[in-house]
C-alpha cells in the first residue's frame, strides 16, 4: 500500500446528518407571533358520591345549557335509603301525634317529650339527606357552554369529585402567545392585536390582554392571553392562530426563524447553541438566543439567519469541525 493510500484510509469518513435550511418570512407592520386558542373558562363537573354511571346524555362538542341533565348514576341504593328514611319520618310523626295529647294533659314526663321531639328532628334530617343523595345521582350542568371532554362513560364507576365531563365557556376565548422577555415592555393591557385563524378562515381584532409574570426557564418568554369575542363559537380551543401585536399596517418587518426544539442544545455554562453547517461541509457550534415555543419548534431571535443550514438529526455524533454529509 502506498503512502498516499495509507493517508486516505486514515481520514475519517464524513458523518451523516439530517439538516434543514433556515428561512425567514417577510410580513407587514407590527410584531408577529403564533398563538393557541384557549377557552375562557373550564368547569369540571362531577358526582358528589360514588357509583356506577348508568348513562351519559351528552357528547363532546355539544352545546349545553345551565341546569341541563348531563348524566345519571345508578340510584337503586339511594332510592332504598330514601324509602327507609320516609318510613322513619312517618313513624316519628305518628309517635309525636300520639304523645302530644298526653303531653298537653300533663301525663307525659318532660324528658320523654323532649326525646320524642328529638327523634322527629333526627328523622327529618335523615330524610333530607336521603333526598339529596337521590338528587345527586343526576348530574346537571352548573353553567352553559360546550362539552369539552367526556372523561367517564356508561358502565364506569365514578368517584366523588372525579370529573365526569368538562364544560368550556367559549363565548369569549383567549389566545395564548409566548412573548420574548425583551419584547414584553412593548405589550400592555390595551396593545392592539389582530388574530388570524386559518382553520376557520377568520380574522378578528383582539381585546384586552392579560400579561403573565413568570418566565419560561428555557426560552425566557412570558405568556400573554388576548381576549377575543367568539359569538359564533367558531374559534375552538387548540386552534393555532397567527397573532400580530401593534400596528398591522406599519413598516415592514422580518419574522424570526424557527428550528425544531431538539436542535437547540445547552452548554455546561447554560448558553444555548445549534449545530450549523459551513460551506465546506463542516459542523460548528453556533450560539443562539431563543424566543417563543411554537409547537415543537423554537423561535431563534439571534445567532442564525436566513439560508443558514442547521443540523436536525445526528448532532449527537458531532464535534467542532466534523465533516458531514447530508
Amino acid at each position: 500500500m502506498s503512502c498516499n493510500e495509507k493517508k486516505e484510509s486514515a481520514v475519517k469518513a464524513p458523518t451523516r446528518v439530517q439538516t434543514e435550511m433556515v428561512s425567514t418570512e417577510a410580513g407587514g407592520g407590527g410584531q408577529s407571533y403564533v398563538g393557541v386558542v384557549e377557552e375562557n373558562a373550564a368547569t369540571a363537573v362531577s358526582f358528589t358520591g360514588m357509583g356506577v354511571v348508568r348513562r351519559v346524555l351528552v357528547n363532546e362538542g355539544q352545546m349545553v345549557s345551565r341546569g341541563q341533565l348531563l348524566a345519571e348514576m345508578d340510584d337503586t341504593q339511594a332510592r332504598n335509603v330514601l324509602s327507609g328514611a320516609e318510613a322513619q319520618m312517618t313513624q316519628a310523626n305518628d309517635a309525636l301525634k300520639r304523645y302530644s295529647m298526653l303531653h298537653e294533659n300533663g301525663s307525659l314526663p318532660e324528658v320523654q317529650w323532649v326525646e320524642i321531639q328529638s327523634k322527629v328532628a333526627q328523622a327529618k334530617s335523615q330524610l333530607e339527606v336521603a333526598k339529596k343523595n337521590l338528587a345527586d345521582c343526576r348530574l346537571v350542568a352548573p353553567v352553559s357552554g360546550i362539552v369539552g371532554k367526556k372523561i367517564i362513560g356508561t358502565g364506569e364507576t365514578a368517584m366523588p369529585s372525579q370529573a365526569v365531563i368538562t364544560i368550556l365557556d367559549i363565548h369569549t376565548v383567549k389566545v395564548k402567545v409566548s412573548v420574548p422577555e425583551k419584547e414584553m415592555g412593548t405589550v400592555n393591557a390595551h396593545t392592539s392585536s389582530t388574530i388570524d385563524v386559518e382553520a376557520v378562515q377568520k380574522k378578528v381584532s383582539g381585546g384586552r390582554i392579560e400579561k403573565g409574570v413568570q418566565a419560561d426557564a428555557l426560552t425566557h418568554t412570558y405568556d400573554i392571553r388576548i381576549h377575543v369575542a367568539n359569538p359564533d363559537r367558531k374559534l375552538m380551543p387548540g386552534m393555532v392562530a397567527n397573532v400580530t401585536l401593534g400596528n398591522a399596517h406599519g413598516p415592514a418587518y422580518t419574522r424570526h426563524p424557527t428550528v425544531p426544539v431538539t436542535c437547540v442544545q445547552k452548554k455546561a455554562n447554560g448558553t444555548l447553541f445549534v449545530w450549523t453547517i459551513a460551506n465546506d461541509s463542516t459542523a460548528h457550534r453556533t450560539p443562539v438566543t431563543v424566543g417563543a415555543t411554537l409547537g415543537n419548534r423554537l423561535v431563534i431571535t439571534s445567532g442564525v439567519g436566513q439560508n443558514t443550514r442547521v443540523v436536525t438529526e445526528g448532532y449527537q455524533k458531532l464535534s467542532e469541525g466534523t465533516r458531514v454529509i447530508f
